[in-house]
């Protein structure tokens, strides 16, 4: 699986993949599971992370039945909308950068 420019510029980091994963899935609503499964990482590691995903409202309840929570990520939280302004500018940059070596070549 290809890292994001996201995740090529900040790290390896659980958060970041959690969060990486959220962004590329913007308006779907997920399960833990299936962040877990996208995101690449344990489940064990999302729980020692997600308390925090959560009281920083990066995620969103989208909806509930039974026990189970479906969620999305919150494109109206001031970080979230930095990362995103974040991946905008290293997108940009890596089309310019193409262009620049379309150009030389």
């Amino acid at each position: 699986m290809e890292r994001s420019l996201l995740i090529k510029f900040l790290g390896e980091n659980p958060v970041f993949k959690i969060v990486d994963f959220l962004i590329e899935n913007k308006g779907i609503d997920l399960s833990k599971k299936e962040i877990i499964e996208g995101a690449g990482i344990s489940r064990a590691t999302l729980f020692n992370y997600w308390q925090e995903i959560e009281e920083q409202q990066i995620v969103i309840v989208t909806r509930k039945f039974g026990k189970t929570k479906l969620y999305t990520l919150n494109s109206k939280n001031l970080i979230v909308k930095k990362l995103l302004e974040l991946e905008s500018l290293l997108i940009e940059g890596a089309l310019n950068q193409k262009k620049t070596i379309s150009v030389h070549a």
